[in-house]
């Protein structure tokens, strides 16, 4: 399938021949960062069995927290779409921000004045190094997509996110929509 070029704020969808892939098979990943040193992305439909209240426990928040990616997995990274209440955040695009002030999101937190709606937690991130996202593109390894979601991709159902974008693509995408996570189980 014929992709564009990388750019913070596309998404990169994982392409069905990364099945064996743990970190990665059906992913969907967001790009946060992209320059000629390297990208940052967050997996954003693979959610853990952890909300924010098991690693901020005096926040009583069950808001979800998503395997970001396989780099720094002990650490808590978020995006958002509420710049005016989170100093230092930097815009991805569409209205999508990174990080900011961790301190004031508690106490927006605590005060109900942020809600999931609006935010997006992740344990760890995606990150490649200068030209390793281009050669897993030439490897087939990813399909990259405008995010036609714009800023309401926070609210994407993680359910079927990457099966949605098989059958959106169309073609023999549409095969491995319906096929198991793990064929050779089947």
């Amino acid at each position: 399938m014929i992709t564009i070029k990388p750019a913070k704020g596309l998404l990169l969808v994982a392409e069905p021949s990364i099945i064996g892939d743990i970190s990665f098979n059906r992913s969907v990943v967001f790009l946060a960062e992209y320059s000629e040193n390297g990208s940052v992305g967050f997996i954003l439909n693979k959610p853990l069995e952890y909300n924010l209240n098991d690693f901020i426990p005096e926040l009583n928040c069950n808001i979800p927290v998503y395997n970001g990616g396989p780099v720094e997995q002990d650490n808590l990274y978020f995006i958002h779409k509420v710049p005016d209440l989170i100093p230092n955040s930097v815009e991805i695009s569409n209205g999508i921000f990174w990080g900011g002030d961790f301190n004031e999101i508690i106490n927006l937190l605590q005060e109900d004045k942020i809600d999931e709606s609006e935010i997006r937690f992740f344990l760890g991130y995606s990150g490649w190094s200068n030209n390793q996202l281009e050669e897993e593109l030439v490897e087939n390894s990813w399909v990259v997509t405008k995010n036609k979601y714009e800023n309401s991709i926070l609210g994407i159902s993680s359910d079927n996110f990457w099966k949605d974008k098989m059958i959106e693509f169309g073609g023999d995408y549409i095969i491995w929509s319906n096929a198991p996570e793990n064929p050779s189980l089947n």
